[in-house]
């Protein structure tokens, strides 16, 4: 097996502090993402990774900090301009249209791509008749790439849970992300969706070179697949480096055990 290139970094955290009201959130919080790497944020829950991710993506706007994303920073970004940058998205909770099949929830990740007006969409003339079909063939290749051919045309409220996650990752997908950020994407699933969804977000790593950033509680599947690791807790970092680092940090194991609170 070859050992895969690890690029520059491509996203530098630096000093993220958030609160809400009295609250801290986050706190002074530094780490960097590299190029075609799995990097992944853990910590029990309440630690904080998903305001993490919020701020990464525009939901939030840090308190304190900056986020240098392929050497320009920024304090503050909306979500629609993360996402034109390159950054895409999948939640915690799904936010599929449920009603929707999945090659149309799927088209819907394409919608910064397409450039014709709504008008000339909706009658399907000229050039965006032309430009719909090219964005039908990328889909068609995800939903290929991601083995739900056989449910294209299928609402998605009617596909099991570990289906409609893959839908949600090929929405994502959809927008050729060169960072893909992904909230607990086994969250609900059981071991054998586990293992089809980790060998689908190792090969998106490979075949695309799709840098991810990846909040998971599952530590077997985090220590398999990531390249290096974050360890959250109450707001703040307690660990970082290769997954054997992590592993054997005091801090980290204390964290987990609960034997420091």
């Amino acid at each position: 097996m070859t050992t895969k290139k690890i690029g520059d970094v491509i996203l530098d955290i630096k000093n993220i502090s958030l609160r809400f009201g009295g609250v801290k959130a986050l706190t002074d919080i530094s780490f960097n993402v590299k190029e075609h790497e799995i990097r992944s944020i853990i910590g029990p829950n309440g630690a904080g990774k998903s305001s993490m991710l919020n701020c990464i993506n525009g939901v939030y706007t840090p308190t304190e900090g900056s986020i240098t994303f392929r050497g320009k920073t920024f304090d503050h970004m909306n979500s629609r301009q993360v996402a034109e940058m390159g950054v895409a998205r999948t939640f915690q909770n799904l936010a599929l249209f449920k009603g929707m099949s999945v090659l149309d929830n799927i088209m819907s990740g394409r919608n910064l791509k397409i450039k014709s007006n709504i008008f000339l969409q909706a009658l399907r003339i000229g050039p965006a008749e032309k430009e719909e079909i090219q964005h039908r063939e990328y889909v068609e290749q995800i939903i290929d790439f991601l083995e739900i051919q056989a449910f294209r045309k299928t609402p998605v409220g009617q596909l099991p849970y570990g289906l409609q996650k893959r839908v949600d990752l090929g929405r994502a997908l959809a927008m050729e992300p060169q960072v893909l950020l992904l909230d607990e994407p086994m969250a609900g699933m059981n071991v054998e969706e586990k293992q089809d969804m980790s060998r689908f977000i190792l090969d998106v790593n490979d075949e695309f070179g799709t840098t991810i950033v990846l909040i998971e509680h599952d530590m077997g599947v985090v220590m398999d697949i990531s390249d290096r690791v974050v360890v959250l807790d109450y707001g703040k970092k307690i660990g970082d480096g290769s997954p054997e680092e992590v592993r054997n940090n005091e801090d980290v194991i204390r964290a987990y055990l609960g034997s420091s609170h």
